[in-house]
């Protein structure tokens, strides 16, 4: 398959799911996603490269609130 189906974007299963931010120690390269709270599984969203890219995603996802960061 060539082509991926992309999902929604603007929605995401709050009660389920929580938005966090994933950083490499070594590299410093942050990606922001969504964590499942049951399961711990991350999915990715977008790479953030600079402080406009985070603030796109939070607006993106109706985000208020300090996102998290795990290692």
């Amino acid at each position: 398959m060539l082509f991926r189906k992309h999902k929604p974007q603007g929605a995401y299963d709050r009660e389920n799911k929580t938005p966090m931010i994933r950083a490499s120690i070594c590299t410093g390269e942050q990606v922001a996603g969504f964590k499942d709270i049951h399961t711990g599984a991350f999915e990715e969203v977008m790479l953030i490269r600079h402080s406009g890219d985070l603030a796109e995603f939070k607006e993106r996802y109706g985000i208020d609130e300090e996102i998290k960061k795990m290692y």
